[in-house]
């Protein structure tokens, strides 16, 4: 028997199609690649083909078990609606040492202010935004746009059609989060909004709670992806 023929465990393929992957990948996407090589090299490949997505979630669920018992460093997050390796954020400092990353980890107190406004009341106007930090934004918002944390999700139906912002997909990788529910006091926030009222559109500052803080100590997590583009 061939060494082709003696093919790895489910669990190892998915691992390897997470360490090779630029970006989250779901269960379906998994399930397609794991179709298209059965179709690609048929014989013993095609037995994963008929896999449900529930039996990759399995999988994924032992890849992660023995990541952990393993010690070996690495581990899978659910991030972005999806699953990444990436490396446990005990080996942060060096990975960030090896990648040269050191000087882009932090994103800046206005910065993060400005993303947490973004993040929670989107889709948001730059007038908001500006409304509630007192200050211009001009050049923070562009910057998060050109490191694809922020993008432009639509027009306002007020006079002038001013430009709508929101979150990207980076946004939620770049943070480690699985969905915007997953912000920290987001709870909290949406509790307020409601007994607000629909008459009161307006928000205050004090309705962050320390988020630029809970921020910046989730963007110190690293990734082993070492995309120079991000901001971490």
């Amino acid at each position: 028997m061939s060494d082709v023929e003696i093919l790895p465990e489910l669990k190892e393929i998915i691992g390897s199609l997470l360490f090779a992957a630029k970006k989250p990948l779901t269960a379906k996407e998994i399930r397609k690649a794991l179709i298209g090589t059965g179709e690609n090299y048929g014989g013993p490949y095609e037995q994963f083909t008929s896999l449900k997505e529930n039996e990759i979630l399995e999988a994924i669920e032992g890849l992660k078990e023995e990541l952990s018992k393993n010690a070996t460093g690495l581990h899978v997050a659910d991030v972005a609606h999806g699953f990444r390796l990436q490396n446990n954020v005990a080996c942060g400092p060096w990975v960030r040492t090896m990648l040269d990353k050191d000087r882009t980890t932090k994103l800046s107190k206005p910065a993060l202010e400005t993303l947490a406004i973004v993040a929670y009341r989107q889709p948001v106007l730059r007038s908001e935004i500006e409304s509630v930090r007192g200050v211009s934004v001009d050049s923070i918002l562009r910057n998060l746009v050109e490191l694809q944390l922020v993008k432009v999700v639509g027009r306002s139906e007020l006079p002038g059609r001013p430009w709508m912002f929101g979150t990207t997909q980076r946004f939620l990788e770049h943070f480690g989060l699985k969905s915007l529910d997953d912000m920290p006091g987001m709870d909290e926030l949406k509790r307020r909004e409601m007994e607000a009222g629909e008459g009161e559109k307006t928000l205050q500052t004090n309705s962050f709670p320390a988020i630029e803080k809970e921020l910046e100590g989730q963007a110190e997590t690293p990734t082993t992806e070492g995309d120079d583009n991000e901001p971490g």
